[in-house]
């Protein structure tokens, strides 16, 4: 990243995490303990940002000022919550769509899926905290630009999130090739809906996969592989589209 999505140092740090920018990830220096630790620990919990504890050598490789043990990346956008999103989506009268990306950390599917997420007019893209592509430049540039338009939110917990939003009304809509999984277009998408997605080769998470309301798949003319991620939740989000403009 170039120097100016990165910031360093005890107080610049803490402050930008406190005002609520769009931190990508903290470093934190090994072998600090004290207060400093338990202040960064906290905020790293409390702001859903993921904290890597690194040795002081790559923090001194990342910058050439002091430190002082605490590196951060910014991010190109500005994280929101689904807890804050949801209820808007509804005062508006609109239907929910939401994407829910299981494990998707190529910064290429990344970008494409939020592409495709703001072309289908998605009200947002929830990401989990950690074992996530960054939202960087190369993100951006996969996405066309439409990273920076549509609403990504960050989680804690998939888990948690699923049951959120079930809670709410919305269905949750896993893709798998699983046993109980349907054909994509026997399902019922103009209902207030979460698309889950899940990392190429291993899929969605088994529990995920078991708490979702529906399982669909793609139909495909060969037998040859799948979809790429990308280009399946493409397929799935304009399915989706169709269905609601009919």
């Amino acid at each position: 990243m170039p120097d100016n999505n990165l910031i360093y140092g005890h107080h610049p740090v803490a402050e930008a995490i406190r005002a609520g920018k769009g931190v990508e990830k903290v470093f934190f220096q090994q072998g600090l303990r004290g207060e400093m630790e338990k202040e960064f620990r906290h905020l790293a919990k409390e702001n859903g940002i993921p904290l890597q504890v690194v040795p002081r050598e790559k923090l001194n490789k990342m910058v050439r000022g002091n430190h002082q043990g605490v590196v951060a990346f910014l991010s190109l956008i500005e994280f929101q919550s689904v807890e804050d999103v949801l209820p808007y989506v509804f005062e508006q009268g609109a239907t929910p769509l939401f994407v829910l990306l299981d494990r998707i950390t190529d910064v290429r599917n990344f970008g494409a899926i939020c592409r495709s997420a703001e072309c289908a007019g998605a009200h947002a893209v929830v990401i989990p905290q950690s074992e996530s592509a960054p939202a960087n430049e190369e993100a951006m540039k996969a996405s066309a630009g439409a990273l920076a338009r549509v609403r990504i939110c960050r989680v804690r917990s998939l888990f948690s999130t699923v049951e959120f939003l079930q809670e709410s009304g919305v269905q949750v809509v896993a893709t798998a090739l699983s046993g109980r999984s349907v054909p994509l277009f026997e399902a019922d998408l103009t209902l207030p809906t979460a698309i889950l997605m899940g990392a190429e080769g291993e899929g969605v998470h088994p529990k995920l996969l078991k708490m979702a309301d529906a399982v669909v798949k793609i139909p495909q003319a060969t037998d040859f592989d799948s979809f790429n991620v990308s280009v399946a939740a493409g397929i799935v989000l304009y399915e989706t589209m169709r269905q609601r403009l009919v």
